[in-house]
């Protein structure tokens, strides 16, 4: 035991710098990760205005998020759809663009910054921006189309039957860039061996890029489309700023319900503050968000064997 000690102080002694610098990371990840989770699993069971006396409610609020909160499940159902709707466009862009700008030359450098600065960009910025240029009567989206003749009266790019898809091609534009940069350093990665040896044998770009590119770098895009997937369900900030979750909810995606309860976005939202309730939901949607990234694994593994 005391042997057990000594070689412990040891370990400490000779790793002090290593633990000294670990230790602001460890500091802020304690009060800004573990003790708001604490707060959170503390009142999840409680109905709580965020002031006043907390009444404890047992498991009601669990049974309120399953039974009487269609809202939520509305989000969910948004959340999905939005989540499918960026992956779908925003990961084969990245990826074509990758392979294309992956050669290092001037041109391509400058190509490769000119796509990544939209990642860059505050959410909230580049959603005013959207909000100007989508602007029904006065947006240059509009007057652009009209002039190309494209369409003859505004179009309410941000009304019912639109806003969905208008929000999914801004987090697009704005998420492009962040893969593409992923991508192109799993591209550095594939010998280029393999790639002269192919073309000798006679293969044309497009065998080359389907047989030998994507096949070697399924790893890297096995990692990027979990790290989207989760990205994606978090989203919420850009949504906010464009149409606050409306019209009629059509976008009010999952997290941005759940920030609502915590902190309603205007005076008059339709989703009053709780605390408590807040909680409870907070909790079902990590477990949601949870099972899609579990599902995405085994169905992974799944496939890695089937190619085996």
């Amino acid at each position: 035991m005391k042997e057990k000690n000594a070689n412990l102080k040891k370990v400490l002694k000779r790793e002090k710098t290593s633990y000294l610098m670990l230790l602001p990371n460890i500091i802020l990840f304690a009060v800004f990760t573990i003790y708001p989770l604490c707060w959170v699993l503390r009142y999840m069971c409680f109905d709580y205005k965020g002031y006043g006396e907390a009444v404890f409610t047992g498991l009601d609020n669990f049974v309120r998020v399953f039974t009487r909160d269609k809202e939520f499940w509305n989000s969910v159902v948004n959340t999905i759809v939005y989540v499918a709707g960026k992956l779908f466009l925003t990961l084969p862009i990245a990826f074509l663009l990758a392979v294309l700008l992956s050669k290092q030359t001037k041109a391509n450098t400058v190509a490769q910054s000119i796509v990544f600065t939209p990642t860059i960009m505050s959410s909230a910025v580049m959603a005013l921006i959207f909000y100007l240029l989508f602007n029904t009567y006065n947006g240059d989206i509009n007057r652009f189309l009209m002039s190309l003749g494209i369409i003859h009266t505004n179009v309410n790019w941000l009304g019912v039957k639109l806003a969905m898809g208008t929000v999914v091609i801004i987090a697009v534009w704005g998420g492009i860039g962040n893969y593409m940069v992923y991508f192109i350093a799993g591209l550095t990665g594939v010998p280029q061996d393999v790639y002269e040896s192919a073309k000798i044998d006679g293969a044309g770009s497009v065998q080359i890029l389907f047989r030998i590119t994507l096949p070697m770098m399924t790893p890297i895009i096995k990692m990027v489309l979990m790290l989207a997937l989760v990205v994606s369900f978090m989203d919420m900030q850009s949504i906010m700023v464009l149409t606050e979750g409306g019209p009629m909810g059509r976008t009010n995606v999952m997290f941005l319900y759940l920030y609502q309860l915590f902190f309603p976005i205007t005076v008059g939202s339709s989703v009053p503050q709780e605390f408590g309730y807040g909680a409870a939901v907070s909790l079902v949607s990590a477990c949601i968000v949870g099972l899609f990234t579990g599902l995405y694994l085994f169905l992974g593994r799944k496939l890695d064997k089937v190619m085996e």
